[in-house]
């Protein structure tokens, strides 16, 4: 079997999970959650989802130590649950990312929208798609150091924006004090509140799970991945809980413009152009725009690796066909088919393809969470405790970190129903679930004819 190269360094792990993890959640969705659930809610749905995340990240560390594998949670799934599962689980996590990069390209032509209202927005989802498949064609190196790159600008922006945001909130107090009490706040909409954020919470954190994918071509994924998981997760919780603190504290949460779906609702553009002056803003917008194609080229590696590991698993020669660089090009060209997804923003008003595809998205992302808190259970009790192995990086708080994590993202994935309005339209509340039913389908299509061809 063809195998991939081994051309990944800490470094390039940290920025490839960081890239797929700081994109639309932060400069996007995160003025929409504040809108949505107000100050408290959205600060509680996004540090929940942080302690969730931070389970989830150790128990995939230890078996991407243990064995490092492109496949990631896919591989695990088959190993240590069952033929089944990790058949499911592989599709609907390939399914999860490719419709990511769509989302993420949608994101990036509503961005060109601030300087170009007129021009049609298909014109640049066409560019970027096109910038991002050459990314990734060529080797794995080249992608690294691009993602690294594009991930190091972003994280800089945060920073200044976090920081810039505590001067300000220490120039205006009284702002923060009435933002926080204004209204209904600090959680408007109450329960309901707190339950969309959630969606929208998942979607930001979705990336952080990539260390697992990357660890197949890792150098020593024995000291990088414990390390990425460390590193990642205090900055992926700092960004994103310090940043809805500031955006909240210094807008309040009836802000038409926080509710906005068009890329001028950008609470870090917003920010910077009001304090700072519209010249900020135009620069801030432009680093957004690099930072959600950072988002879309992690998503595209994500899932054409996902997807190489299932052509090699199904032993499809075409999928699993390699370039002279390493590259699964089929797999990679074949995943960006759903990538022309964000060509649809031509035909459907480009925020509403956004939103339903973060909810598609999100529910996949959270399918995929639980399917690695249920994979590290068995792994430890069906594989680790059986042979007596020796773990080199062990996860925190087993297993009661596993049980609290697939218990809280069932609720969060049953109480969704609870957001339907009598103004959504019929597409708009099936993409909420629509991210479960590809893993029943591909669950029950394998129990059925798999084992009947067997």
């Amino acid at each position: 079997m063809a195998t991939l190269k081994k051309a990944l360094e800490t470094r390039h792990v940290n920025m490839i999970a960081l890239g797929g993890s700081i994109g639309t959640g932060i400069f996007l969705a995160s003025g929409y959650s504040i809108a949505t659930g107000g100050p408290g809610g959205a600060l509680f749905s996004y540090i929940l989802i942080s302690i969730i995340v931070y389970f989830l990240m150790t128990s995939l560390g230890e078996m991407s130590v243990h064995c490092p594998s492109s496949g990631s949670l896919c591989d695990y799934g088959y190993q240590y649950v069952g033929e089944s599962y990790g058949f499911a689980m592989g599709y609907n996590y390939w399914l999860s990312w490719a419709i990511t990069v769509a989302a993420e390209i949608s994101a990036a032509s509503l961005i060109m929208a601030y300087w170009f209202p007129n021009v049609n927005s298909v014109i640049f989802s066409i560019t970027f798609f096109i910038l991002i498949l050459l990314f990734n064609i060529f080797s794995v190196r080249l992608y690294g150091e691009v993602e690294y790159f594009m991930s190091f600008i972003k994280v800089a922006v945060i920073i200044v924006f976090i920081i810039c945001g505590i001067l300000i909130i220490i120039s205006h107090p009284a702002t923060v004090v009435t933002n926080f009490t204004s209204g209904d706040a600090p959680f408007h909409n109450g329960f309901l509140g707190i339950v969309t954020v959630f969606l929208f919470a998942g979607y930001s954190f979705q990336g952080t799970e990539l260390i697992g994918v990357a660890s197949g071509e890792t150098k020593d994924p024995s000291v990088s991945i414990p390390k990425a998981v460390k590193l990642i997760f205090w900055r992926i919780s700092l960004f994103y809980i310090l940043s809805i603190f500031i955006i909240s504290a210094l807008f309040n949460y009836s802000d038409a413009k926080l509710l906005n779906s068009q890329v001028l609702s950008s609470p870090y553009t917003l920010l910077f152009a009001k304090y700072i002056g519209r010249f900020a803003g135009d620069v801030i917008n432009f680093i957004i725009l690099i930072a959600l194609l950072s988002a879309a080229n992690a998503s595209i590696y994500s899932s054409s690796r996902i997807m190489w590991f299932l052509g090699n698993r199904s032993k499809n020669k075409v999928v699993s066909k390699l370039n002279k660089h390493g590259t699964p090009t089929n797999a990679l060209l074949f995943t960006a088919l759903f990538g022309c997804l964000a060509f649809l923003s031509s035909f459907i008003k480009n925020g509403i393809l956004f939103t339903m595809l973060v909810n598609i998205a999100s529910i996949s992302c959270f399918v995929a969470w639980v399917g690695i808190a249920i994979t590290h259970y068995k792994f430890r009790v069906k594989f680790v405790k059986q042979n007596n192995i020796n773990l080199i990086y062990k996860a925190k708080f087993y297993p009661y970190a596993q049980v609290i994590s697939i218990i809280v993202l069932f609720i969060i994935i049953l109480s969704q129903f609870l957001t339907f309005t009598d103004t959504m339209t019929i597409y708009e509340k099936i993409s909420i679930y629509a991210g479960v039913l590809p893993f029943i389908i591909f669950y029950l299509w394998h129990k059925i004819f798999y084992n009947k061809a067997k």
